[in-house]
This record gives C-alpha cells, structure tokens and sequence, in this order.
C-alpha cells in the first residue's frame, strides 16, 4: 500500500536537482582552480632536476678546477725567489 505524496515526489526531485547542481558547481570550482594554477606556473621559468644536476657537477668540476689553479699559483710564488704575492 504505497500512496504517492506529490509534496513528497517534488520535494524529492528538488533536493535531487540541487545535489546535481552542487557537484557541477564543484567540478567547475576545480576546473577553474586548475586552468588559473597552470596560468600561474606557466609563467615561471623551472628547470627539469636533469638541467638543475648537469648545472650543479658543472659547478662543481669549475670549483675544483679553481681550488688547483690556486694551490698552483701559490706554489709558483713560493718557489720564485724575491717576489712576494702581488699586491694591487
């Protein structure tokens, strides 16, 4: 015996209409947060962890190469006889 309440059948159709509603509008929020947040980091100028760690050995292969060329010069100046670091 089920009667068919039409106050009950619209109210039903309603809150099914607004939980529809409520999902698009979250999918559209989200949607949109990622369009900004891709706009946002376009626009910035990363390097891949490739380019970050070939940039990185450079440097260190630079710091090496300047650590002997110092020992080197130094070396120099201490074996010439009357001549003292140069002064500038």
């Amino acid at each position: 015996m089920q009667t068919d309440n039409p106050i009950i059948s619209d109210l039903a159709k309603m809150l099914n209409s607004a939980a529809g509603t409520i999902a698009g509008v979250g999918r559209e929020g989200r949607d949109a947060a990622r369009e900004r947040a891709r706009e946002f980091f376009g626009g910035l100028d990363f390097v891949s962890r490739e380019e970050f760690e070939a940039v990185k050995a450079m440097a260190a292969a630079a710091r090496e190469q300047a650590d002997k060329l110092e020992a080197r010069l130094a070396a120099l100046e201490a074996g010439s006889p009357g001549r003292g670091p140069a002064t500038d």
